[in-house]
């Protein structure tokens, strides 16, 4: 197998280990609320999820050949996400496959892993400022009471 085929095989399998946690997240759901279970339909989301995200990575790693310099520094996050909105717009299925799958089921591994990279990062964490905490504070505050308010206003406005 050549080197560049190996690594496009290593992605294939890092995405199938993601969607695996998200597998297994779903699994424990319903073993701990005892209602429900795995569905083919969550099994089909989670093949879509598997297939937009394998081909924004492919889409990622070809732009880096072309010598458009925005293209080439473009992040992964961004094709998958075009690759998404593309196939979402033009499949209803799609999105219905998608639809099966628990949207917490998929944020818990996500935020797992965001929790282990920052954890592996807390040298350069002790190096910022203190300021960095208080702007933190400061973000985390103003978002939350901006998602308050904007519920509030939805609520208003629906009459509940």
């Amino acid at each position: 197998m050549s080197a560049g085929l190996n690594k496009y095989v290593k992605y294939a399998l890092v995405l199938l280990l993601s969607v695996s946690l998200i597998l297994f997240t779903e699994q424990m759901k319903f073993i701990k609320s005892g209602e429900g279970s795995i569905t083919m339909g969550t099994i089909a989301g989670l093949a879509v999820l598997w297939m937009f995200s394998f081909i924004g990575v492919l889409i990622s790693q070809l732009m880096k050949k072309v010598p458009v310099k925005i293209l080439q520094e473009f992040p992964v996050l961004g094709w998958v996400s075009i690759v998404s909105l593309i196939g979402c717009l033009i499949s209803n299925d799609l999105v219905e496959a998608i639809g099966n799958v628990n949207f917490l089921s998929i944020t818990t591994p996500i935020l797992a892993f965001a929790g282990i990279s920052v954890a592996d990062r807390l040298a350069d964490l002790r190096k910022t400022s203190w300021r960095v905490a208080i702007i933190a504070v400061f973000v985390f505050t103003g978002t939350y009471v901006g998602s308050a308010l904007l519920s509030e206003v939805g609520l208003y406005l629906s009459g509940k």
